[in-house]
């Protein structure tokens, strides 16, 4: 199955493309997924919460990255219940209004049709995870409050480390 998914956030490509690239920042809009660590040479370790309770892993490797433009991935090693491969794309809005982000994500659903459908009964199908984490992706990016690693609309780039504890305490 292939799900084609789009969003437009007021933000340039570069910031949009550095906070997405930057894997770990995913967990924040991406509710299914609990973590994600970089492991080196364009690979990642992915783990995620599954229907009926169940959390899942795979590997992932970059397949293509055009900075400022796209990033493109596939599963390595994963069993069949989790092969799918992807791309994001950062398109500049014209007149410099912010940047249009494609999500094209290929993957065959354990049980097949079936399988999907029941999955969207439970809010669980892909197209509809995709959807509502775009929403939450234009929100994290466009919320003025530094909430991550990186804050997007830092200045040349510069990333600010906060954690929970020094949030509180300003």
């Amino acid at each position: 199955m292939l799900v084609s998914k789009g969003i437009t956030v007021g933000r340039p490509p570069g910031e949009v493309y550095a906070f997405w690239r930057e894997f770990e920042n995913l967990p924040r809009f991406m509710y299914h997924l609990e973590g994600v660590e970089s492991t080196g040479d364009g690979r990642s370790h992915w783990v995620a919460k599954a229907p009926a309770g169940r959390r899942v892993e795979w590997d992932a490797e970059i397949v293509e990255d055009i900075p400022d433009a796209v990033i493109s991935w596939r599963t390595v090693g994963a069993d069949d219940d989790i092969t799918h491969e992807g791309r994001v794309a950062f398109l500049p809005v014209e007149g410099g209004r912010g940047t249009e982000v494609h999500v094209d994500l290929s993957y065959d659903p354990p049980g097949g049709r079936f399988g999907a459908a029941i999955a969207r009964l439970f809010g669980e199908e892909p197209g509809q995870q995709i959807a509502d984490d775009l929403r939450r992706f234009k929100q994290a990016i466009e919320s003025p409050a530094p909430t991550t690693k990186f804050e997007p609309g830092a200045p040349h780039g510069e990333h600010l480390v906060t954690d929970r504890a020094s949030r509180r305490a300003d």
